[in-house]
């Protein structure tokens, strides 16, 4: 299906955004990307015109994202909706089994040692198994994670993403925690946006068509998406006009 160019944004909407590939380029190691002053006074802005109506909802955990955002304080949902900051700045949990999470560092000890291109992420409640320098490593990663998730206990899930597989406790997403932040004030009632650009952002998108709202995809590929922009840069653009001549 061909997707159309977004309308034109509003303030008065709820903005849910990805982070990686959508707000910023993915660089080849999660810690070595780059956010720029530009990108942080856009969010600021945007944060501001909207009502604190905005959200970043990301894979990474919370601790990683303030620490690449520094002073920046607003909403957050990080690992897959696990952990979420609301705008009345609670943090709100959702805990994998310890056990489980030791039984699978364990058994991927061998493989890391075997295969150096590979990078396992341990995000505090997830664990995230990172192929983007061993990409001939794709089907092997896919399986071998497939294979441990349910071995490690009954109520962790897979969640496939761009040239990664992360296990994680079952029932929450980025769509959930688009759900949690539309039942609180400021996002109640507004009309919702979401833009991501992984497989991990169709929940996100699912729940927003639901509520028949404003999915966007960043870059090519399938999705449920309903509209699209090409580019981080594209969406920097979309952003922008959404505050352009707000003081």
């Amino acid at each position: 299906m061909r997707r159309a160019f977004p309308p034109v944004a509003r303030v008065d909407w709820a903005f849910f955004l990805d982070v990686d590939g959508t707000l910023i380029d993915i660089a080849d190691q999660p810690d070595a990307i780059r956010v720029d002053t530009s990108l942080l006074d856009l969010i600021t802005q945007l944060h501001r015109a909207s009502g604190g109506a905005v959200a970043l909802v990301t894979g990474r955990s919370l601790s990683d994202l303030e620490h690449h955002l520094g002073p920046l304080r607003m909403p957050l949902a990080g690992q897959q909706g696990l952990e979420r900051r609301d705008a009345a700045g609670r943090l709100w949990i959702h805990a994998a089994p310890p056990a489980a999470k030791v039984s699978i560092k364990e058994a991927l000890a061998s493989v890391l040692a075997r295969h150096p291109g590979l990078l396992l992420e341990d995000k505090g409640l997830t664990l995230a198994l990172h192929y983007r320098q061993a990409p001939q490593l794709a089907a092997y990663v896919h399986r071998l994670m497939g294979r441990l998730a349910p071995q490690a206990g009954p109520d962790l899930e897979l969640q496939r993403g761009k040239r990664v597989v992360e296990i994680k406790p079952a029932g929450f997403d980025k769509g959930t925690a688009v759900a949690e932040y539309l039942s609180e004030p400021p996002f109640k009632g507004r009309r919702p946006v979401f833009i991501g650009d992984d497989l991990n952002d169709e929940h996100g998108f699912t729940e927003v068509n639901r509520l028949d709202g404003i999915s966007i995809k960043v870059g090519k590929g399938p999705s449920c998406a309903r509209f699209y922009l090409p580019d981080v840069a594209a969406v920097h653009h979309w952003l922008g006009e959404a505050v352009k001549g707000i003081p």
